[in-house]
């Protein structure tokens, strides 16, 4: 299991990211909306939840829920390991843990190098957690929109149904 990761000492300046992977593509968030990074650990499953939902940890006392970044995206799930790791972050002003495969690094994009996504099918959601796209060293990350990962109906029942069991 990785090392607990404390952010309070990074800097939240704007074009800071916090990149990590899933299905070996590299997404950002920015470093702002993370309050800490914490290895995989038991999940207590709950009911009555979305799928990508996988259940809440305990966290120094704390119940966060959690949902698994790569069943949001539709992606095909994945045996956990000692590499996946818990982004805990601010959503709505709520804490969420999100699983992904691998934290990477913080790295820094000038607003310059990053473009918006493309508009490929307006009759998907997809794009709709997407930021941009920012170009770093001959690569493509793609930069979320954290606020954007839930659906408000899809918050509640989460904080509700997370409410009901703590």
């Amino acid at each position: 299991m990785q090392e607990d990761i404390s952010l309070e000492d990074v800097s939240s300046q704007d074009g800071q990211y916090l990149t990590f992977s899933i299905n070996a593509q590299e997404y950002g968030i920015e470093i702002r909306d993370v309050t800490e990074i914490v290895g995989i650990q038991k999940i207590t499953g709950l009911p009555d939840l979305p799928l990508f939902v996988k259940g809440v940890i305990n966290l120094r006392g704390r119940v966060i829920p959690v949902l698994d970044v790569r069943l949001r995206f539709g992606m095909e799930e994945r045996t956990y390991d000692e590499r996946t790791c818990i982004m805990v972050v601010d959503i709505n002003q709520t804490s969420i843990g999100l699983i992904v495969d691998t934290v990477s690094e913080v790295i820094n994009i000038s607003g310059d190098l990053i473009e918006p996504a493309p508009k490929i099918n307006k009759k998907s959601d997809g794009n709709r957690y997407v930021k941009g796209l920012g170009k770093v060293d001959n690569e493509v990350k793609i930069l979320l929109d954290t606020q954007k990962l839930l659906f408000d109906d899809e918050m509640e029942m989460i904080t509700n149904t997370v409410a009901a069991e703590a």
